[in-house]
Order: C-alpha cells, then structure tokens, then sequence
C-alpha cells in the first residue's frame, strides 16, 4: 500500500509502477503533462466500494495498487463476481456515463484517476492514448473469453492453478522480470474470494491448493506468499500453452 510519501512521490509519471502498462504507456512528455493536469490520486480501504453500478461516473483511472473486483447483482439480489481489476488495469470506459459494475477494494487500493470529460476531450486528439486504450480493452475482451473456458469446461484444480498462474504473469511483468525460474508473489486475494470468483466452494479451494503444494507446483508461506518453482508445471496444471495464453 502506498503512504503519502510514496504518492507524492508517484506524481511524477516516469517514476510511476505501473507507467510501462497502463493507459499512458506510449504518451510522449508533452501528453504526460496534459495528463498532469486532469490526474488525481484516491486510495480506498479493504472493502470500501469505489463507484455502485448504475452511479454516474465522474472518472476514469488506472489501479497503481491492490485489487479490485467487479461484481454484479442480480434482480433477486444474488450477487456474482466478473472480473478482477490488478494493478495497470483501466477502470470507467470513456463515452459511458455510468458504471456497468460494481468495484469494491479487495485489498488496500490506489488508483490514478483523470477527470472524465478532459480525458474524454484528451482521447480525441492523443492518438497515443486512444490506440492503448483500444490495445488494453481488446486484450480485456481476450482475457474474458478465456476466462469463460476457465469457468465453464476445466476442473477446480486447473481453475486454482489458472487464477494463480494469472497473478503470477502480471506480477511479473508489473515488475519487468522474465517468468523463468522461482516467481513469488502475494496472492491478493482470500480464499473465500477466490471461491467467489472462481464458483467454487471455500472447501474445495483449501484442498486444491493444499494439492497444489503437496505436488511441489507451488510453495506457500502463511497463506499468501506464494512462490512458483517452476512457471511451466503451473501453466501445464492450469491446461494452459506453454507461452501463457493471453493472460501474460
């Protein structure tokens, strides 16, 4: 989690973590400076809620650090969870006026906010940005489908091993290192909310990651450090190719 001194610290871009994949990534200086000028930044609580469906949004931004999720309700009031927001991921969609989902904090949160209507104006006549943007929302749409396969057809221990293999890519690329040899990380979520996310029980979830460890695919410390010998094993658990599929 970010203090006041690493966010003063943040306000300038070319030393922000997420600056290689987020929105901003390929704005020359001159872009980034406009950028200055409509940014803020907000942090949010574990389970404090960042926007309601159907509230009009004032912003659109991108998650410097922390998780988290985007949920739907139900008429009946039964609620689901669709997706995952992790650190560079884009949060609001341009032109849209209110939020499609839900988005509650899952872990400590903070997030790179630009004021909607200047970034709506600043989209039409920055190429740089609208082309990233296009570039992160049809790798979201790739992610989605793929993430139906995860759902719908594998078993709860390629969807443990797909969830972890998920963290593990983008924790590496957040941090510019290859997926050769160990990867560790801090897996963001609960285990209740990855049964959740994943349409499992808690149950099943603590079992399968209990296997997962037993066979040597992972090594735990507590019950978040995880760390990944061997990123083909996990790949090759989670039925995945080699290359990592589209999640990377």
């Amino acid at each position: 989690m970010l203090n006041e001194r690493d966010l003063a610290a943040h306000q300038d871009c070319e030393s922000c973590p997420i600056r290689h994949r987020a929105v901003c990534a390929r704005c020359e200086t001159n872009e980034l400076e406009r950028l200055e000028e409509i940014k803020y930044y907000r942090k949010f609580e574990a389970g404090q809620t960042v926007i309601w469906s159907g509230d009009r949004m004032e912003f659109v931004g991108s998650v410097v650090s922390g998780i988290a999720t985007l949920t739907q309700t139900m008429e009946d009031g039964r609620r689901q969870m669709v997706g995952l927001l992790l650190p560079s991921d884009f949060v609001g969609r341009p032109g849209r006026g209110t939020a499609a989902y839900d988005v509650v904090a899952t872990t400590d949160l903070v997030m790179c906010c630009f004021r909607k209507t200047p970034f709506e104006d600043m989209m039409q006549k920055t190429p740089h940005i609208a082309q990233r943007l296009l570039e992160m929302t049809l790798d979201e749409l790739d992610a989605a489908r793929e993430w139906m396969l995860v759902l719908g057809r594998k078993t709860a221990r390629e969807k443990i091993a797909s969830l972890l293999s998920i963290i593990a890519r983008r924790d590496a690329t957040l941090n510019q290192r290859g997926t050769e040899g160990p990867l560790a990380f801090d897996l963001p979520l609960t285990r209740e909310a990855m049964a959740d996310y994943l349409g499992l029980t808690l149950e099943t979830v603590s079992r399968q990651i209990s296997a997962l460890k037993r066979d040597g695919v992972i090594v735990l410390q507590g019950k978040r450090h995880v760390t990944v010998p061997d990123m083909s094993l996990l790949l090759e658990e989670a039925g995945d190719d080699a290359d990592g599929g589209v999640f990377a």
